[in-house]
């Protein structure tokens, strides 16, 4: 199981919830926040208490359990195609930098250049943040097939990161990895479809 914090991006979701839904830019100060809080209480060791004083939040004397049994604790993975503050945040607070999907090659490139320049800027090495990339994928064994899995969603099929045969997938990813992202997850259209599972098992994760 993955916990998931984010800076919100679907107001409508939000008033459905009931959650609030202000301002991007204090979205923003909050997610930072919490970031500092939930790896702060991962990082204070057992009979310590763990303090934080922010504009949003404030703890004072905190137990800082449970403990995670992940240790030192599960991977933290930031995510995004902000131009400033998700660099800064990967670069101070995150395992893993992610792009999510439907950006290409030459936004990869320019984010993972970005996150690199943060993690400097605060004298990290850049090479202890794993990059990643999300890439929306349909494949079939011929182009018959890779069309008839992409009606599914014809808009997300024609803005498909990865499209094609086998072996078309896999030169596609190559041009990732030849950016340097490290890990790569395929996001499928139709999760029924375990056909289409087992041919990216079978065809492409052998090659990658």
């Amino acid at each position: 199981m993955r916990g998931r914090v984010n800076a919100g991006w679907f107001d409508d979701e939000h008033t459905a919830y009931g959650i609030p839904f202000p301002p991007l830019g204090e979205r923003f100060e909050r997610l930072e926040e919490q970031l500092a809080i939930i790896t702060g209480i991962w990082r204070t060791p057992i009979g310590e208490t763990f303090a934080f004083d922010g504009v949003h939040y404030q703890l004072v004397d905190c137990p800082a359990l449970p403990k995670p049994v992940q240790l030192p604790h599960p991977p933290v993975i930031v995510g995004g195609t902000g131009p400033r503050r998700t660099p800064a945040l990967a670069a101070r607070y995150a395992d893993e930098f992610n792009l999510p999907p439907f950006e290409g090659p030459a936004a990869a490139a320019a984010a993972f250049e970005r996150v690199r320049a943060a993690c400097e800027a605060i004298d990290r090495d850049p090479a202890t943040l794993d990059l990643s990339v999300t890439l929306t994928t349909v494949c079939g064994a011929d182009r018959g097939e890779t069309e008839r899995r992409g009606a599914v969603s014809p808009v997300q099929f024609q803005m498909a990161d990865l499209a094609g045969t086998p072996d078309e997938v896999v030169e596609q990813i190559g041009r990732y990895a030849a950016l340097g992202a490290q890990r790569i997850y395929l996001q499928v259209l139709d999760q029924h479809d375990l056909d289409h599972l087992r041919l990216l098992a079978a065809e492409v994760m052998p090659h990658v």
